[in-house]
């Protein structure tokens, strides 16, 4: 099963999928829609070691918020992702017991290697 988690008004999620190939994919979830549950994210974390990993200090909510002048927890980095969806870095690929996190080219990579 290879899910991917993403935003689907976002174009580099758009372009990673198609790269990627749309028939890879068993599952999509837009992220806007279909919110990220406690389950899912836990299953993230225990994926990528850490929730920090998970979050996307790109978010237009992060300065606003005030986010860059506090020192995270991995539980408060856990209670953003869950309170606004913005705040995961997107998209996020599942696929059995790996994930790849963010749109860097080296991740992208390392999926299409994968899948």
């Amino acid at each position: 099963m290879i899910k991917i988690i993403h935003l689907s008004t976002c174009s580099t999620c758009k372009r990673i999928i198609k790269e990627i190939g749309e028939d890879k994919f068993d599952t999509f979830q837009d992220i806007k829609n279909e919110a990220i549950t406690e389950v899912q994210i836990e299953e993230m974390k225990s994926l990528s070691g850490s929730y920090e990993s998970l979050f996307s200090r790109r978010s237009r909510q992060f300065r606003p918020m005030g986010l860059h002048e506090k020192e995270l927890t991995e539980e408060d980095y856990k209670s953003l992702i869950l309170q606004e969806y913005s705040f995961l870095k997107r998209p996020v690929i599942i696929a059995e017991d790996q994930i790849f996190i963010g749109n860097s080219k080296k991740e992208v990579e390392k999926a299409k290697a994968a899948l």
